[in-house]
């Protein structure tokens, strides 16, 4: 099967999987907001249930934050003037960026790593600007660089073994990975077209997909398994959150998809009720979603999406 039949049939088959999350299964959304805060967004989520995000406070400074057991913890890279964590792993740790007080050109992003309350830069060599968005368990990084622009610079990264690789595709972006790290999924922006896509990548191949009849479509993170999560634009422009279930695929993606396999993928809108906009950001090992929706008022607030499932640690 080639590569343009593997895009065909993801696409395809969402036209009859496209169904909305509340008559899929079972689920329950829970919102949060950092204490005091103007703006409370939720990027990552572990096994554990702890999250990590950023936050705005009434001063409009960016922070990150840790909620782990119902408690929260902010986290500012020092002397940053902004600073958000993206990613969390099972061992608890953290991945973001900070915005350098240097004022480097192209926005001035640099990467973090934070384990056991340390931090070390995480920057892709030669390049301006590094936002690490994943770990993996095994401590692999993933995310994206650029330089001055955030378009035709931009490249989607691993960090991995203490070796960095990329991605040579255009305005790409990893920002997730099964649990061996082989498959990763990310967005990019279609350099023809303009249209922003979801795509998988790993050795083998490269395949973008899209949600269908979206006219712009993000994938932000990639459970172990290989579940995948983002938001979509409808033509209306309103803006939905996704999950995407590749099934056996995701083990032979890239080297031999199977054939005939229709029932394999299947995408599943999402809304947080009454939302006037929904992004899921970060999906963990149990299939439990954390996001941001905007309220009636526009005002942005956290959630955590409980599948509901049966867990088996």
């Amino acid at each position: 099967m080639s590569r343009n039949t593997f895009r065909k049939i993801v696409t395809l088959t969402a036209l009859w999987a496209g169904i909305t999350w509340a008559a899929q299964r079972p689920s329950t959304f829970t919102s949060f907001d950092f204490p005091g805060a103007t703006t409370t967004g939720a990027s990552g989520v572990n096994a554990d249930g702890a999250v990590v995000g950023f936050y705005v406070d009434s001063a409009g400074k960016t922070h990150g934050y840790l909620l782990s057991a119902g408690t929260f913890t902010s986290i500012d890279y020092p002397g940053a003037l902004a600073t958000s964590a993206s990613g969390i792993n099972s061992q608890g740790d953290i991945v973001g960026n900070h915005v350098d007080a240097a004022g480097l050109p192209g926005g001035g992003s640099r990467g973090f790593l934070l384990r056991q309350g340390v931090f070390t830069d995480v920057n892709f060599p030669g390049h301006l600007n590094t936002i690490p968005v994943r770990i993996t368990d095994g401590g692999q990084i993933v995310g994206c660089y650029h330089d001055n622009d955030t378009m035709g610079s931009m490249r989607g990264f691993m960090f991995s073994g203490g070796n960095y690789s990329d991605l040579s595709v255009p305005a790409s972006m990893n920002t997730g990975a099964i649990s061996d790290a082989s498959v990763t999924a990310g967005h990019y922006t279609d350099m023809m077209t303009g249209i922003n896509r979801g795509y998988l990548a790993s050795a083998a191949g490269f395949a973008g997909f899209d949600f269908p009849f979206s006219i712009s479509t993000s994938a932000s993170d990639m459970s172990p398994s290989g579940e995948v999560v983002g938001a979509y634009t409808d033509s209306a422009k309103n803006t939905h959150g996704f999950l995407l279930t590749l099934g056996d695929s995701v083990s032979t993606f890239g080297v031999n998809p199977p054939g005939g396999v229709a029932g394999s993928f299947d995408f599943v809108s999402i809304d947080y009720p009454g939302a006037r906009a929904t992004r899921p950001n970060g999906i963990n090992s149990h299939g439990d979603l954390v996001g941001g929706y905007d309220d009636a008022a526009g005002k942005t607030h956290g959630f955590l999406l409980s599948r509901g499932r049966r867990r088996q640690d």
